[in-house]
């Protein structure tokens, strides 16, 4: 069943539709830093709940102004002075918008610049792909404002840097930037220019891939990632069953055959 996205429903996401199936998802609280409050976490459940459904083919997640994300936002979280059980729920909420991310099955480019911070970190460890510009830092300073993380860090920066760096990254405020970012798989990308213009570049190859495939790298990895080595095994091999013989790869594997399609080569 196919749904449709009216993006006059969301007011701290501004979306437009790019060529060749690709949104773009700008975070749009640019005076707060693009801060993660919870009326922003349920529009990201929403609309990474439609887009699957929705035909979308990829997507670029930005921040308005100079920053991609500060986290989460704290403002409103002393002002609501929250008991536990009202912030572990929450924190539910943002697995379930970052969930749906990581395991949707549609592409999620990161568009990255400024303050990737807390909330945004764990944010943009969600997407599949993270380009950074020189402008970005990588932050997680939850131990110097008495907090802790919530929305996934744990396991997904984690993943990405280790836990040595995690816990450091916590104790220290230890900040990341530049190729030392990339190095640690904080990010895939850097670019000297737009990390917009990237991560939009990198979207509209993604999108000409087939949509079976694209589903299995974006969710089924993931799924893997959670399994016993003999269960993601056997898992690979039931996905590689389906898409691999999925009819519509038939023209890619014949231009192969006949050595019309284009070549993997070297960079020059």
């Amino acid at each position: 069943m196919t749904t449709s996205i009216d993006s006059s429903r969301y007011a701290n996401l501004d979306i437009t539709e790019q060529d060749h199936g690709v949104l773009l998802v700008t975070l749009n609280r640019a005076a707060k830093r693009n801060a993660l409050d919870s009326a922003t976490i349920e529009e990201l459940v929403d609309f990474f709940t439609a887009a699957p459904r929705a035909g979308v083919r990829a997507i670029v997640l930005a921040g308005s102004g100079d920053h991609f994300c500060a986290g989460l936002d704290l403002v409103e979280h002393h002002r609501e002075d929250r008991s536990p059980a009202d912030f572990m729920h929450l924190c539910l909420r943002w697995h379930e918008a970052f969930n749906k991310m990581e395991y949707g099955g549609v592409p999620i480019i990161a568009a990255l610049k400024g303050a990737v911070v807390g909330g945004g970190l764990e944010l943009a460890s969600a997407a599949h792909i993270r380009v950074m510009d020189n402008t970005t830092y990588f932050a997680l300073p939850e131990g110097q404002r008495g907090l802790f993380t919530g929305g996934g860090a744990t396991i997904r920066v984690t993943d990405l840097v280790g836990k040595a760096r995690m816990i450091d990254m916590m104790l220290t405020g230890r900040v990341y930037q530049g190729t030392e970012a990339v190095n640690i798989g904080l990010a895939q990308y850097q670019t000297d220019g737009s990390s917009l213009d990237m991560a939009l570049e990198l979207a509209q190859k993604a999108a000409e891939n087939l949509p079976l495939s694209n589903f299995a790298i974006c969710s089924a990895v993931s799924h893997m990632r959670n399994m016993s080595a003999m269960d993601a095994a056997y898992a690979e091999a039931v996905v590689a069953g389906v898409v691999n013989t999925q009819p519509d790869a038939r023209a890619r594997l014949a231009a192969f055959a006949d050595k019309s399609a284009a070549r993997v080569r070297p960079n020059s």
